[in-house]
């Protein structure tokens, strides 16, 4: 399988083309509209500032890129937040895939940490992504200090100071605000599913 992986100036990718060779893909790692038009798979990770990786994406072409694409695409972390309308983080107008606005956690008690770091479990699954997965199964690994609302594309939540949309799906696109790549057998599952997806 082609499996494109979007070259751009976020943290974090190569822990994901890791987690692709350690299931036995060798994935292509670029920022050509074309070699991410023709892959099976596109993969849209990384950690960044919302404003300044928006910028970036932009100046490169890559943000129309991105919402052309026609095959099943998983945007991850800062992935599914720039696919989104707008971030509060900077203020910052987004790709726009999903219908809905980013927003920056309020902490509400002493505990309530921003950024959320740490483990967390899934709730409310609804999709192939997480095809085989019992409520048990999934624990999986977060870092972010904003979050998705819960929304018409809302197909798993988590709870850190109230429930918020843990991945998202509108038709090709798929994207997860944990990091799978992070999250042991539980994430490798995940992609290995994201993978087997039959296309739209």
């Amino acid at each position: 399988m082609n499996v494109a992986i979007v070259k751009y100036n976020a943290g974090n990718i190569y822990s994901v083309v890791n987690s692709l060779r350690r299931l036995g893909v060798e994935p292509l790692l670029t920022d050509d509209a074309e070699q991410l038009a023709s892959a099976d798979r596109v993969i849209f990770p990384g950690q960044g500032e919302a404003s300044e990786t928006m910028q970036y994406l932009r100046s490169h072409n890559l943000d129309k890129v991105i919402t052309g694409l026609k095959q099943p695409v998983l945007g991850i972390c800062i992935g599914q937040q720039l696919l989104c309308r707008h971030s509060e983080e900077g203020d910052t107008q987004c790709i726009g895939v999903f219908d809905v606005d980013v927003k920056r956690f309020c902490p509400e008690r002493h505990e309530d940490k921003v950024p959320a770091m740490g483990w967390n479990d899934l709730h409310d699954l609804k999709s192939p992504l997480f095809k085989g997965f019992g409520e048990k199964d999934t624990f999986v690994y977060f870092v972010h200090s904003y979050y998705v609302p819960k929304c018409d594309f809302t197909i798993a939540t988590a709870d850190y100071i109230l429930p918020y949309s843990a991945a998202l799906n509108k038709d090709n696109f798929y994207a997860t605000q944990f990091h799978p790549e992070k999250s042991g057998e539980t994430g490798a599952k995940i992609i290995q599913n994201f993978l087997s997806i039959d296309e739209k």
